[in-house]
């Protein structure tokens, strides 16, 4: 098995929810709710919080993390996760985003175990979404793709037109070959990226493939205050099931 990094971006200075990766969770700061859930990956061989904020720092070291401290003047989660990878002598890398509290080990191994082959640059996950009412939430990006498994496309529009039994709902955790990471952040912009305000569309629009690997599991990412109050109650309901 080739080794992996996992790394969870996060900066403080979030324009809708300033200060978001300390938010407390049933007690807990996000951050903190993110790290111990891909410490449940058994794929990983070093896991890190990687943020531009002192604050986070400390209190990522105080939970038990390793963390490092990267440029201010990253404009993506996926500029900061290679910085933190460039220090890292491993040859695959796991984007684990900062704001999914709800995020399982399980997927991330899927990533690790997809990039043993290194044909695949890129890895990502979606999950079957039987809830037709929210095929046209801009805020859930939707995904098709092939009969190999590799993404044609990403959407915050409805996709496909008029799905009658479900759509696929792109889970925003990211793989990568760590040679292909460094190499994604000297790309230049899309088109299609700009419009839609997502990033990978930028590895597409350049001609590289996106594995799509399927998990059981819809997350609940945290973009807004109200959000915390839906994570705490879906936490909540997974300890009364247990």
């Amino acid at each position: 098995m080739r080794p992996a990094l996992g790394v969870i971006p996060v900066r403080y200075g979030a324009q809708r929810f300033p200060g978001k990766p300390l938010a407390p969770i049933l007690g807990r700061p996000m951050v903190q709710w993110v790290y111990e859930s891909a410490c449940r990956a058994t794929r990983l061989t070093k896991l890190v919080v990687a943020t531009d904020d002192k604050r986070i720092l400390q209190a990522a070291r105080d939970f038990g993390a390793e963390a490092c401290l990267t440029s201010p003047e990253h404009t993506s989660g996926t500029e900061r996760v290679a910085e933190a990878a460039s220090r890292y002598h491993l040859p695959i890398v796991i984007n684990i985003q900062g704001d999914e509290p709800l995020l399982r080990g399980e997927a991330i191994d899927l990533l690790v175990e997809a990039l043993q082959d290194e044909t695949v640059p890129m890895a990502t996950l979606a999950y079957p979404n039987p809830d037709l009412s929210r095929i046209g939430d801009p805020n859930v990006v939707k995904l098709v793709m092939d009969a190999e498994g590799y993404a044609l496309y990403f959407s915050r529009s409805p996709l496909p037109h008029q799905a009658s039994d479900f759509f696929w709902e792109h889970v925003g955790i990211y793989g990568y070959q760590k040679d292909f990471l460094l190499r994604f952040g000297g790309l230049p912009e899309s088109r299609l990226e700009t419009t839609e305000r997502l990033e990978q569309l930028r590895a597409l629009e350049h001609g590289f493939r996106i594995k799509v690997l399927e998990t059981r599991y819809s997350t609940l990412s945290v973009d807004t205050p109200e959000d915390i109050i839906k994570v705490e109650d879906r936490l909540k309901e997974m300890s009364d099931d247990d």
